[in-house]
């Protein structure tokens, strides 16, 4: 079951960002850290109380006009209204209800979401509840006093945020059909993709970058099996400048992926793999999906004998922190290798999947520790005892050692060759988490 999406709206300087900040704590740096991963905090994974959600921050207004301000919120309520569960609609007490608030309040009213009415830089209940009172002018619902800075009344925001999440998850009928998402930069091919899989025309295609509105489920037969894809959407608007078109996709592709165990990155190979393909690929990569690197567009690529070769190391260089991902050169429109595809994605839902008995993996980790001795530091070395599995989606290994501090992360990558060497795991990353145990 994938997460809620929460989405936050706002005119500028009203503290979006703030609250995006206090809320994702310190999970953002880890956003951050990670190779290829997007650098614009744009969504972050928040825990509140027992329950996990996505959030994510609509941003980006910059203050030029009034209409201009107005018309960005439009396209920020719509990115929330069409992606997000619950939206947090945020308002700025000191400047008091604006125009532009309740031009968007309208449109979100109209969304039939649930909408959670913010009312920021509340410092002091007693000074500010009077003006408070003037923001249920917009209509939707009591609004919620807080202080996005000083982290005043957040709890009962989230309260009233986790209302609207579904409950009774495990009640619902389970879909256990394979989820795919066809996620990329726009106009890169995916729908064509979708088109060609299916057999027939299911999602128009258009040469219009971001002519696909929202992610949309598409049920592919194959073989007997049937699959679920999903085609993140590109954009509404077509004279987006390029850097809210990115944010957007990406906000797009975090809420597919979310759904997903496979999730295929489509790169248009007239243009080669960017940078923008990495902050993709690097959604997937943190989540733990299986992973194929699809290269569309094959056919219009001159070609001698090195061309895949050196497209292959391009892709692997750029997108070095996911060097397990299976790479599979495409032609959309032609139709080449796209039957391939079906056994790829088996392939790697098996082995995302795959669990491996611990007396077997600890002949694995015996062998390892005789071959290349663990890392010392001041005269005491690391002692590897025992390492089981404990989750799949992703394979997911604990390994106890006596100290952690230790566990060189270079050390773990040579375990985790070793682990690969014995069972291929292709497709799918691997996570190990390590766990102090004391010598007897």
């Amino acid at each position: 079951m994938s997460k809620p999406v929460v989405a936050i709206v706002g005119r500028p300087n009203v503290g979006k960002s703030t609250l995006f900040n206090v809320l994702a704590g310190e999970r953002i740096s880890i956003v951050q850290d990670t190779p290829g991963v997007t650098r614009d905090r744009i969504y972050a994974d928040v825990t509140w109380l027992n329950m996990a959600f996505t959030l994510i921050d609509t941003g980006g207004i910059e203050p030029e006009s009034k209409d201009i301000i107005l018309s960005q919120m439009r396209e920020q309520a719509q990115i929330a209204i069409d992606t997000a569960d619950v939206i947090i609609f945020i308002t700025d007490v000191r400047q008091g209800l604006v125009d532009a608030d309740s031009k968007v309040a309208d449109m979100l009213r109209r969304s039939k979401k649930p909408v959670i009415l913010v009312v920021n830089k509340v410092d002091s209940f007693e000074k500010f509840m009077p003006d408070v009172y003037e923001f249920y002018n917009l209509g939707i619902g009591d609004p919620i006093p807080i202080s996005a800075a000083s982290r005043l009344g957040l709890g009962d925001m989230l309260d009233e945020v986790a209302k609207y999440f579904p409950e009774d998850v495990e009640d619902e009928v389970e879909d256990d059909r394979p989820k795919v998402a066809i996620i990329g930069k726009p106009n890169v091919g995916k729908s064509s993709l979708i088109n060609k899989l299916g057999g027939e025309e299911r999602v128009i295609v258009s040469d219009i970058a971001g002519t696909t509105r929202d992610a949309i489920d598409t049920a592919i037969k194959y073989h007997g099996t049937e699959y679920v894809f999903i085609d993140t959407a590109g954009l509404r608007r077509k004279n987006k400048i390029k850097e809210e078109l990115e944010r957007y996709s990406i906000i797009r592709a975090v809420t597919a992926v979310e759904r997903a165990d496979v999730v295929i990155i489509v790169i248009d190979a007239t243009e080669g793999v960017t940078e923008q393909d990495a902050k993709i690929a690097g959604i997937a990569h943190e989540r733990g999906k299986g992973i194929i690197i699809a290269v569309n567009k094959w056919d219009a690529v001159e070609k001698d004998d090195k061309t895949i070769y050196k497209h292959t190391e391009r892709i692997r260089e750029i997108l070095s922190f996911m060097p397990y991902a299976e790479i599979l050169f495409i032609s959309a429109k032609t139709g080449q290798r796209t039957g391939k595809l079906f056994e790829m994605i088996d392939m790697v839902l098996e082995n995302n999947s795959m669990r491996v008995a611990t007396g077997v993996l600890n002949e694995i980790m015996s062998e390892a520790v005789a071959m290349q001795q663990p890392p010392s530091d001041k005269g005491k070395r690391l002692k590897l005892y025992y390492i089981t599995q404990v989750a799949v989606k992703p394979p997911t290994f604990v390994i106890f050692v006596n100290d952690k501090e230790l566990m060189h992360f270079s050390y773990t990558r040579y375990l985790e060759n070793r682990i690969r060497d014995a069972f291929g795991f292709k497709g799918t990353s691997l996570k190990f988490i390590i766990r102090e145990r004391k010598e007897d």
